[in-house]
């Protein structure tokens, strides 16, 4: 499902990917993240980052975002913004774990937004140009 968003519905996402990062549980690191998803009805869905003491058990603010969406029965989202408190305007784009997690109920085309690290201006990439040729099998392409 491509979705093109106006300017004004990108930066409320991106706000609520601000937002999200204070409720961040990053003792370890101290690197507050937030991201928001947009469902297919329009909802927004929004998460942080949750640390654990074991780093391999730390969950990225996306797939807190997109597994919370999943778990309040979304099945389709649409986009996702990502921000991070420590870095210049927030400029951050989601790990490859996360990128996998958000492809099994995105559409490669689906706007992942970000703040340019530099310029503080929305951007906006497709999640196939952030993973290109993804893990995946050809008759799950559903979305």
């Amino acid at each position: 499902m491509s979705v093109s968003l106006t300017p004004g519905q990108n930066h409320d996402l991106l706000n609520a990917a601000i937002e999200a990062a204070d409720s961040c549980y990053a003792p370890y690191s101290e690197f507050p993240v937030g991201a928001a998803v947009l469902t297919a009805s329009g909802e927004v869905i929004t998460g942080a980052n949750v640390e654990n003491v074991s780093y391999g058990l730390t969950l990225c603010a996306e797939r807190v975002a997109v597994l919370k969406a999943i778990t309040e029965g979304h099945r389709k989202l649409v986009a996702l913004a990502v921000w991070a408190r420590k870095l210049p305007n927030g400029g951050i784009t989601p790990c490859g774990a996360c990128r996998q997690v958000m492809l099994e109920f995105m559409s490669p085309e689906a706007p992942i937004l970000f703040m340019h690290p530099e310029t503080g201006v929305i951007q906006s990439l497709p999640l196939g140009e952030l993973l290109p040729v993804a893990f995946g099998f050809a008759d799950h392409a559903d979305h």
